[in-house]
């Protein structure tokens, strides 16, 4: 029975890590309906920006103790970052989006901006790895047979705290209420006195500022850092957007922490190399059986 929940924990864990990154994506795909493939590696620069922020707080200028610069940290990484994905939108996308651009463009645009991140990433500071700072005394707790820190706690309770706070910006806010009437009719909102931009850029605010907050708690989870990292977790982070219903946020949050539960419970009965062929295979079976995703529902086009 420890060794179940264990593994658990484990699972809600690496699930907070996708599910973070996936309310990114689907935060961005259901206002503008564009999936926003440099989003995994916004994610990489935000553990990037966290590592540079802290090694300053830490040094001789500032000499922050370790716990205030944590405090100081987060905000300022979630701000950071946020302004790199807001200057991805106004440089990017925002002129695609003005010519009325096919969406194929945009996506491979996307997909530009991201090895645009990550080779300038490799360009500026070499393909060594960073080592990430202490920021938090890590404690362990032992349960009988069960093993718990701190910062385990801190990643799952703030993927909880960060989509109750997204659920309620989208479904009690008059932000939230702009961001969906935008992804109903594009074309009908500025004529009600809407600033479609200002929604965008609100949301891509949200989007960047959260996967900045999930590369610093995976900076301190895993405190190597390189300039790839965010590809792969990137893509299945996606990929958990899309089984959990791409658009929705209830979907993604779920879909996050089902494929961190997958990875988590493969590896428990196979050799790691199996993780990620049973977790795709999964999760294809499952769009198989509902090409929409887990809460998607089918959309028509108007024509």
């Amino acid at each position: 029975m420890d060794f179940i929940i264990q593994n658990v924990l484990n699972a809600l864990q690496w699930g907070s890590f996708y599910a973070l990154i996936a309310l990114g994506y689907t935060l961005v795909y259901g206002v503008l309906r564009l999936i926003n493939f440099a989003h995994g590696d916004i994610f990489m620069v935000g553990a990037y920006i966290a590592f540079f922020v802290s090694g300053f707080l830490l040094g001789p200028v500032i000499g922050l103790s370790p716990a205030m610069a944590f405090a100081v940290t987060v905000p300022l990484t979630m701000a950071l970052t946020s302004l790199v994905g807001v200057t991805l939108e106004r440089i990017a996308y925002r002129p695609l989006r003005r010519k009325g651009a096919h969406r194929l463009y945009v996506v491979i645009t996307a997909l530009m901006c991201g090895l645009i991140l990550e080779y300038s990433n490799l360009a500026v500071l070499g393909a060594s790895r960073l080592k990430f700072p202490e920021l938090i005394e890590k404690q362990i707790w032992h349960l009988g047979g069960v093993t718990l820190t701190n910062l385990k706690v801190l990643v799952i309770a703030t993927a909880i705290v960060v989509f109750l706070f997204l659920q309620w910006v989208v479904t009690r806010t008059r932000v939230g209420m702009a961001m969906r009437a935008i992804s109903y009719d594009k074309f009908a909102i500025p004529l009600m006195g809407i600033p479609s931009d200002n929604i965008i850029v609100f949301t891509f605010i949200l989007g960047s500022g959260f996967a900045g907050l999930a590369g610093l708690l995976f900076a301190m989870s895993y405190p190597v850092l390189e300039p790839f990292m965010g590809m792969l977790i990137g893509w299945k982070a996606f990929i958990a957007a899309v089984v959990g219903g791409i658009g929705d946020i209830k979907g993604a949050f779920v879909g996050g922490f089902l494929l961190g539960f997958i990875e988590v419970g493969v590896v428990t009965v196979f050799p790691s190399t199996y993780r990620d062929l049973f977790a795709f295979t999964i999760l294809l079976l499952i769009l198989w059986m509902k090409p929409t995703g887990l809460f998607g529902m089918p959309q028509s086009t108007k024509i």
